[in-house]
């Protein structure tokens, strides 16, 4: 027995750190997007390929069969010896235009790996690695001022970077009832990411200007949650769920460096670091509330509504040099980031041993988003629907998630950039029983 629960101790220990080594060797980028460029980049959609099939909701899901990480609460909502594990792979395809400027990106990526388990009676335990932003672009811009072509040549801005940040996260949550459970959630963010600002000169006696920001940066944060159940018949269930991500300081390096390069004189004209855990508040990590609603009709039907806010603007992302992108033509200013979500769950009949396509959870959902930053005075969003399924596998609740997004962020109007997106993930469900007595050795 003591052997058994060893062995899958290590086992989890072996997922999470080869979870954080296959993010790290993903590929060149998490994502791809101009937008990007701004603070620490791209925020990622958390949960797996089960909450992104709903619209991305989950803070008042409570599914025994499947792992919701959204809210740490929500870990309670199991079977008492049961092990759950959830591996989830996203494919996002983008096409993108800029007025008559048209181009497309096909990035695969690892979105998710967590596990959960029961410690004690009304105690459980979740844990696992997630992205949590990505920085990845790469954009030109010709100089159309007259005086400076007439000066120098025809300019040419190159912006490129790449990197991201991930969550190491675990929590534990506990029923205080049969219809209330409390959960929390320790995070630790991290990662990095480099920032490259080019100006090219047709004129060859006038060199390259190179600008250089590499981030290394680190957080600790952490998120409480809370859940409850209401009756409401014999049939029906409401469900209500919230949670608070407490606002961190962001640690680390800022390391920049000024070169000039060309025929003339390769030369580092000027460098420096901004350490950043010695200006502790300089930069800062968004608080987040997000509340939800949910009513369950049996085990065939869900559906769930979830508001998110996080305030962004005293950050320091739109002030402190290699967050705000002052070297970039784009005027970019950190804001709110509001999220609004709504999903629904159906399943036929789960038990139905005939006929396997009435067995299948089909999900459908939809979402609008206000990123957490304006470009030149403009709120970026996004809004999408979505599909999916899980199919059920073997015995228990083992299962294949499939959810489809089918989206559009920016707009075409005042140059900016407009991404229509269609990112395909997959999820693979396991359950198992832990910790049972065997009555024969």
């Amino acid at each position: 027995m003591l052997k058994r629960i060893f062995s899958r101790a290590i086992l989890l220990a072996v997922l999470v750190s080869a979870g954080s080594a296959a993010y790290a060797q993903s590929g060149e980028y998490l994502s791809y997007t101009p937008y990007s460029i701004f603070g620490i980049g791209d925020l990622s959609n958390q949960g797996s390929a089960y909450n992104r099939s709903m619209g991305g909701v989950g803070v008042a899901s409570r599914n025994v069969r499947y792992l919701n990480t959204l809210n740490p609460a929500s870990v309670t909502a199991r079977d008492s010896l049961s092990f759950l594990l959830d591996f989830s792979l996203t494919n996002n395809n983008t096409l993108y235009r800029q007025g008559d400027n048209r181009s497309a990106r096909n990035i695969t990526n690892l979105s998710n790996i967590g596990v959960s388990f029961p410690i004690w009676r009304s105690l459980a335990m979740t844990m696992g690695v997630a992205p949590y932003s990505s920085c990845g672009y790469i954009f030109s811009v010709k100089e159309t001022d007259p005086v400076a072509i007439a000066n120098n040549g025809n300019i040419t801005y190159y912006d490129y970077g790449q990197g991201g940040l991930y969550r190491l996260y675990g929590g534990l949550g506990y029923a205080l009832t049969k219809s209330l459970s409390i959960g929390a959630e320790a995070d630790y963010i991290f990662g990095s990411s480099t920032k490259y600002f080019t100006e090219t000169f047709s004129n060859t006696g006038v060199n390259t200007v190179k600008d250089t920001y590499t981030l290394n940066l680190s957080s600790f944060t952490g998120k409480f949650g809370v859940q409850y159940e209401q009756k409401l018949g014999s049939k029906t269930k409401l469900g209500l769920g919230a949670t608070y991500t407490l606002a961190s300081n962001l640690n680390g390096t800022v390391d920049y460096t000024h070169q000039s390069v060309g025929s003339v004189e390769n030369v580092t004209v000027s460098s420096w670091s901004d350490t950043l855990s010695n200006n502790p508040g300089k930069v800062r990590l968004s608080g987040e509330l997000a509340v939800g609603v949910s009513l369950n009709f049996e085990e065939r039907l869900r559906l769930e509504l979830d508001y998110i806010r996080a305030d962004w603007r005293n950050t320091g992302m739109g002030t402190v040099e290699g967050f705000s992108c002052s070297n970039s033509a784009l005027p970019f200013r950190a804001g709110v980031r509001q999220s609004y979500r709504a999903g629904m769950e159906f399943t036929p009949d789960r038990y139905n041993v005939r006929y396997y396509s009435r067995r299948i959870s089909y999900r459908a959902g939809a979402y609008y988003n206000n990123e957490y930053y304006t470009v030149g005075g403009s709120e970026i969003n996004s809004f999408g629907i979505t599909l999916g399924a899980t199919l059920p596998v073997f015995r228990w609740y083992n299962g294949l998630s499939v959810a489809l997004d089918l989206g559009q962020r920016g707009t075409t109007d005042s140059a900016l950039v407009r991404e229509r997106y269609a990112r395909i993930s997959v999820g693979l469900n396991l359950h198992d029983i832990w910790f049972q007595k065997r009555r024969y050795e």
